[in-house]
Order: structure tokens, then C-alpha cells, then sequence
């Protein structure tokens, strides 16, 4: 039997999926979550095989839950939801050590596979993703340079991002304006948009 983690925010989603796997005679549901800290705390006092996260929710979003996850539960495999097919949230995926990466609107039954086939070691990616992201290329921002995009995203001042992630003015005006320039765009809400559309930050 193989022991499933689900984590979803929307409980009725969440409820949806649990009852498609229950289903299934060899998948069992061991736990649930809404946020990524509880899916965390959940894996680890379940042990499950599989962790279906989705990526958007709060408290720690999925790709944060899944290096959460793979730290704490070594031998479990993530499976990456998600209804945003955005490239890069596929490579972050990847680097947070997921197994698979599927978009939310396919068939029941091909969720169900793809768990079977992470188990038995295998990368399941949804094929137009992969193609997606391959052409979209790497993600061209440091991590400095997408905190700082992401810190100034609600429109928050120079010294407003600077207090918030303890570092200078100068500073900041410096990872924003090489951000802007690799993403090509005119200034730092156009440069958080386009990063965010690409799933870079």
C-alpha cells in the first residue's frame, strides 16, 4: 500500500483528491495540510511514501514544503501540483527535490499513475510544462536579486525593503537595478510582474 500525504489550502480540493485516491486500492491517504508548514510537520509524523503539495499556500508555499519534506522524510517522494504552469515554479520545483510536477486539471487517473511511477523511482513532468520551460531557460536572477523584487512587489519603498532585509539603501538599489535589466524591463513593479508570470520568484 502505498501511504499518501496531500496538501492542499482549499478544503474542499483537498477533500476532492482524498476521495479520487481513496479509490485507488493500493493508495491510502495517511494525513492532510493547508499550509506547507503543517504539510511538514505532517510528513514527518506520518512518514508517507508520496507528499502531493500544491504549490500556492500559505505558511510556506509548496516548492518551500518540499526541501522541507525531503530534509525530513528522506525517503518520501514529491509530487508538485499546481494550476499555475509557470517555468520556472518547474525548475524551483526540481531544485527543491520533487519528483514529479503536474497541473491540476489533468485526468484522476493520471494522477494516480504518476504517484505509482514516482514511487518506483521514476520523474513524471507534464510534458507542455517541460517544453515551456525548456525554452523559457534558466532563471537569470540571484536569490538576493528575487528577495529584493519580491520584498519591493507591494509597491514598498527603497528604505522600507532595506529595513526588512537588514541590508543598505545602496544596496537595494543595486540588486533592483540589475534585476530590472536582466528581466528587461523599465522598473522594479514591471521587473516583480514578468518575474512572478515566469514563476522566478
Amino acid at each position: 500500500m502505498i501511504r499518501v500525504l496531500l496538501a492542499e489550502d482549499q478544503g474542499m480540493v483537498r477533500g476532492a483528491l482524498a476521495a479520487l485516491l481513496g479509490l485507488e486500492e493500493d493508495l491510502t491517504v495517511v494525513g492532510e495540510a493547508g499550509t506547507g508548514a503543517e504539510a511538514v510537520a505532517v510528513a514527518v509524523r506520518t512518514r508517507p511514501d508520496v507528499a502531493l503539495l500544491d504549490i500556492e499556500m500559505p505558511d510556506g508555499d509548496g516548492l518551500t514544503a518540499a526541501a522541507g519534506i525531503r530534509a525530513a522524510v528522506p525517503g518520501c517522494r514529491v509530487v508538485i501540483l499546481t494550476t499555475f504552469g509557470r517555468p520556472g515554479y518547474l525548475r524551483r520545483a526540481m531544485e527543491a527535490g520533487a519528483s514529479a510536477f503536474l497541473i491540476k486539471d489533468g485526468p484522476a487517473a493520471e494522477l494516480a499513475a504518476a504517484v505509482r511511477r514516482v514511487v518506483a523511482g521514476e520523474r513524471v513532468i507534464d510534458p507542455a510544462l517541460a517544453a515551456a520551460a525548456l525554452s523559457a531557460g534558466p532563471n537569470p536572477l540571484s536569490p538576493r536579486e528575487r528577495d529584493v523584487l519580491a520584498a519591493g512587489a507591494d509597491g514598498s519603498t527603497i528604505a522600507d525593503i532595506a529595513a526588512r532585509l537588514h541590508l543598505s539603501e545602496g544596496t537595494v538599489r543595486n540588486y533592483l537595478s540589475s534585476a530590472i535589466s536582466k528581466v528587461g524591463v523599465r522598473n522594479r513593479i514591471e521587473a516583480a510582474r514578468a518575474a512572478e508570470r515566469q514563476g522566478w520568484l
